[in-house]
């Protein structure tokens, strides 16, 4: 589910997920993901991305606090690759900023 609304700092949080080149979905949470998907680009910021470079941004959805993000973070985390791939399908991209 895609939230709109901002917590007081007035920014909105992402889940995210980004497909690396081994086919694996890497989930994180960030208040700007394409600015997280550059840096995980370049290897900055997760380990994850040391063995398999991050390729795409492939999924992102708004919550209006960080506290939100992370418990629905730790949700998407749970979900079978399956699961994951069926959000992934889902997605419409929007930009974060037109979110």
């Amino acid at each position: 589910m895609t939230q709109t609304s901002t917590d007081t700092s007035g920014k909105p949080w992402y889940v995210y997920l980004v497909r690396a080149a081994n086919g694996a979905l890497y989930c994180g949470i960030s208040d700007n993901p394409q600015r997280r998907f550059i840096a995980h680009q370049k290897g900055q910021g997760a380990r994850y991305f040391s063995t398999s470079p991050a390729v795409a941004l492939v999924y992102f959805e708004s919550w209006p606090s960080k506290a939100e993000a992370l418990r629905q973070e730790r949700l998407v985390k749970k979900l079978r690759k399956s699961a994951k791939e069926a959000l992934v399908a889902s997605f419409v991209a929007v930009s974060p900023c037109d979110a």
